[in-house]
C-alpha cells in the first residue's frame, strides 16, 4: 500500500472511531430516566412486589470470568456495603477472582454513594484518574453503580463527559450485572440500565462475605420523605422481604459460624408495615432472630417516629440483642423537625429515649445530626446542642447541610452562611466530644466482652474489637484471637478508643 493509501486507511479509522465515540455519547438514554420527583414520588402506589428465588446468573456467563479479575471501589453506607459483597459474589460465580490493584482488573466498578454532594465529587475524582488506565487497557470494563446512578444529572454528566464508561447501571438492577456485562463485552456502546421504579425482591443472590460479621438486608427503600434526602428516589419505597427468607438467611450464616449480624433497612423500624397478609413487625423479626444461635445482633437504622413499644419490649430481652440503638434525630428543635419533614417534635424524640433508657438502662445511644440546615438560627441550633446534653449520646455523625438536587430542601434558600455552619458543627462536635469521653471513663475498670477483629489500624502490635454496645478496644494479645470473643479489662478510656488489658479469669461485664 503507498503512502497515501496508508493515510486514506488511518483517516477512515479516525473518522470511524470518532462516529462510535459521537453515537456513546450522544445516545438518547432518555427512556431510563424519571427525573426525582416528590409529587410523583408521595404517589407511589401499592403495586405488587414479586419475589424472584431463581439463579441471578445465566448458564452462559458462568464461566465468563475463568482467568479475569475484578475491582470494586465502594462509597457511602452499610447497604452500599452489602449491594459491593451482592456484585462480588455473582462476579465469583462467574468465575472472576477479587484483586485490589487497578492495573490488574479487567473489571472496575465504582458503587457510589449519593447522600452528600462530596461523596459524588470522590467518584467524579476516581473517575478522572481512571480515564488515562482505560486508555491504557481498552478491553477493561468499567462501570459506575449505586445510589448517584439513580440521579438523571449524575448519568447525563457521565455520558457527555467520562464517555469511556462501559456501564451504568442503579441500586434496582444490581441483580441485572451480568447481563448487564455480556452486553458491554459483546455491544460497542455504553450499556446504561436504570430503572426509576423500584423493582421486585430477589431472593438466593450470591453474596461474598468476609469476616465474623455479616449484614443482612430485611428490607429496602423509604417513604419517609425528609426534606434533605435523596434516598426515596434513589432505593424507592418500602418493600419487606418476607420473614421466612430473612430467618432463613440468619439460620445459614448461624450454621457457617458468623458471631454478630447487622440487619440493614434504610429505616429497618418500618419493616413489615408493607405486608398485607400478614400483621408482623419489626419487633416480631427480632424477637425471632433472638432464638437464634448468633451471638450478637444489630440493626440499623432506625427512625423515630416508628420505633414503637413492642420494639423496646423486644430489645429488653436482651440475649443476643446488643445494647446499642443507632437513633437518628437531625435536629433538637421542633420547627426545624417540622421543616425537615421528620413527622415527629423534640418532645416525642425526648419521650422515645425515656422509655428506652427505662427498659435499659445501659442502653448506648449514637444518632445523626445535620446542622446548617435551611433557616436555622441559633437559638434553634441551642435547643440541638440541650438535646445532646440531655441524651448523652456516647457517639454521633454530625454533618454540615450540604442540599441535593432532586430533594425539597434544594429548593430552600440555603441562607446559613458556611462559616456560621462549620462554627455550629465545631461546638455540637466538641460538646459530643466531652461527653463521649465521661461516657467512656464510666468503664474505668470495667472488664467487657470484646468481639475482636483483628490488628489495629494504626498499630499493628494491638488487637483491636468492639464491645457490645460498639465501643472500640484496643489491646495487647496474639493475633490468633481475632474472630474470637474475649474479656478485656478497662485502664484507659479515651474519647474515641478504650485501651485494656486482656484477661482471662474475670467474667466479662456485657457493655
Amino acid at each position: 500500500m503507498t503512502g497515501c493509501g496508508k493515510e486514506v486507511e488511518l483517516l477512515k479509522k479516525e473518522l470511524t472511531l470518532l462516529d462510535e465515540k459521537q453515537t456513546k455519547s450522544d445516545k438518547d438514554y432518555s427512556i431510563y430516566f424519571q427525573p426525582p420527583s416528590l409529587k410523583d414520588a408521595k404517589k407511589r402506589g401499592k403495586e405488587d412486589i414479586a419475589v424472584h428465588y431463581e439463579s441471578a446468573i445465566p448458564e452462559d456467563m458462568k464461566t465468563v470470568g475463568t482467568g479475569k479479575k475484578y475491582l470494586i471501589r465502594t462509597y457511602g453506607c452499610q447497604m452500599n456495603e452489602h449491594d459491593t459483597e451482592v456484585m462480588k459474589g455473582m462476579l465469583e460465580e462467574m468465575g472472576y477472582e477479587s484483586t485490589e490493584e487497578k492495573l490488574d482488573a479487567d473489571i472496575i466498578l465504582l458503587n457510589t454513594c449519593a447522600i452528600r454532594e462530596n461523596a459524588e465529587d470522590k467518584v467524579f475524582g476516581e473517575l478522572g484518574h481512571l480515564k488515562t488506565l482505560k486508555q491504557q487497557k481498552p478491553g477493561l470494563i468499567l462501570g459506575v453503580c449505586g445510589c448517584m446512578s439513580q440521579e438523571e444529572s449524575v448519568v447525563n454528566r457521565i455520558m457527555q463527559k467520562h464517555a469511556f464508561v462501559d456501564i451504568i447501571f442503579g441500586t434496582h438492577n444490581i441483580h441485572r450485572l451480568p447481563v448487564l456485562l455480556k452486553e458491554a463485552y459483546y455491544g460497542k456502546e455504553m450499556v446504561v440500565e436504570v430503572w426509576s421504579k423500584e423493582g421486585d425482591i430477589i431472593e438466593n443472590l450470591p453474596k461474598k462475605r468476609e469476616g465474623m460479621k455479616a449484614w443482612v438486608n430485611i428490607m429496602y427503600g423509604c417513604d419517609k420523605f425528609c426534606t434533605y434526602c435523596i434516598v426515596p428516589y434513589t432505593r424507592g419505597k418500602e418493600r419487606s422481604r418476607r420473614p421466612h427468607d430473612v430467618l432463613a438467611e440468619i439460620r445459614d450464616l448461624a450454621r457457617q459460624g458468623f458471631k454478630e449480624i447487622t440487619l440493614l433497612g434504610q429505616n429497618v423500624n418500618a419493616y413489615g408495615k408493607d405486608f398485607d397478609d400478614i400483621s408482623y413487625s419489626f419487633g416480631d423479626l427480632m424477637d425471632d432472630v433472638r432464638k437464634i444461635d448468633i451471638p450478637r445482633i444489630r440493626f440499623t437504622t432506625s427512625h423515630p417516629r416508628d420505633f414503637d413499644d413492642r420494639l423496646i419490649e423486644v430489645l429488653a430481652k436482651r440475649g443476643n440483642l446488643v445494647e446499642h440503638i443507632h437513633l437518628p434525630v437531625q435536629s433538637g428543635n421542633t420547627e426545624v423537625l417540622k421543616l425537615m419533614s421528620r413527622k415527629y417534635s423534640r418532645e416525642h424524640y425526648l419521650d422515645l429515649v425515656r422509655k428506652i433508657r427505662v427498659a435499659i438502662p445501659d442502653a448506648m445511644l449514637t444518632t445523626d445530626i445535620i446542622v446548617g440546615f435551611p433557616g436555622e438560627t441559633e437559638e434553634q441550633f441551642q435547643d440541638t446542642l440541650s438535646l445532646v446534653r440531655e441524651v448523652r449520646y456516647d457517639s454521633a455523625f454530625t454533618f454540615i447541610y450540604s442540599p441535593r438536587d432532586g430533594t425539597p430542601a434544594a429548593a430552600m434558600e440555603d441562607n446559613v452562611p458556611e462559616e456560621v455552619k462549620k462554627d455550629r458543627l465545631k461546638r455540637l462536635n466538641d460538646l459530643l466530644n466531652v461527653i463521649s469521653r465521661e461516657q467512656n471513663e464510666q468503664l474505668r475498670g470495667q472488664t467487657l466482652e470484646v468481639l475482636v477483629e483483628g490488628e489495629s489500624r494504626t498499630n499493628p502490635d494491638v488487637l483491636a474489637g468492639r464491645t457490645r454496645t460498639n465501643k472500640l478496644v484496643h489491646f495487647r494479645g496474639s493475633k490468633e484471637l481475632a474472630g474470637q470473643f474475649v474479656q478485656v479489662t478497662i485502664t484507659e478510656p479515651q474519647t474515641w478508643v478504650l485501651k485494656g488489658e486482656l484477661v482471662t479469669s474475670q467474667p466479662a461485664k456485657v457493655v
